[in-house]
């Protein structure tokens, strides 16, 4: 009769001397920080991060070594504070394969059966995949030119256009339109006066 009582006293106390945060969220290429909290009593102990459905057959990744340092295992890391009665687990790089459920544990049994088990808390974590946004590019708006002449300054035409839109009389495509293109709008007007010109007819016919 006592048996059953007293099976449940300890699993209620080992399941309550370490506590987590229940859930965690990451992104994929990124990190994410888990932090249990453990009572005092479990100070001198090693704690681990093991992954697995269940605390009594989950897999170890990392765990301390009794001292207070990081301890690494590929992107999985963790360290004990024991100022803080705290330890701290650290996934990097992440990718969607991580997802799934963590146990933080404390090695307080070196032989485990169906009878007894080290302290744990479930930790789910999550990974969402990460999404770029592509880059807008924009062009500057060009500003309107605006035409300003001082009162009382005398401009001609070409140089008001050199000081405001920056044209110049002795660029290539001025010199274009000089050489080239106005003989022959000159050309073409000729032609056309030729061709309407008034038909003469002599007297008597």
């Amino acid at each position: 009769m006592w048996l059953l009582p007293a099976l449940l006293l300890l699993c209620l106390s080992g399941c309550l001397s370490l506590t987590g945060p229940g859930s965690v969220n990451g992104t994929a290429g990124g990190s994410l920080r888990v932090r249990c909290q453990y009572e005092s009593m479990y100070e001198g102990y090693n704690k681990y991060w093991c992954r697995g459905q269940y605390d009594t057959s989950c897999e170890s990744i990392v765990e301390t070594k009794g001292e207070e340092k990081v301890e690494r295992n590929g992107r999985v890391s963790i360290r004990d504070h024991p100022e803080a009665f705290a330890f701290t687990v650290t996934m990097q790089n992440l990718n969607e394969d991580d997802a799934g459920s963590y146990w933080c544990k404390i090695q307080t049994v070196w032989i485990l059966d169906s009878w007894s088990r080290d302290p744990s808390a479930l930790v789910r974590v999550y990974v969402s995949s990460a999404t770029t946004t592509p880059r807008r590019t924009t062009r500057p708006a060009t500003p309107p030119i605006f035409l300003v002449v001082n009162p009382g300054q005398n401009l001609s035409t070409g140089e008001v256009l050199t000081q405001n839109s920056g044209f110049r009389l002795s660029s290539p495509h001025f010199l274009l339109v000089v050489l080239l293109k106005l003989p022959l709008l000159l050309s073409m007007l000729g032609a056309v006066f030729w061709v309407n010109r008034p038909q003469w007819v002599p007297a008597g016919r």
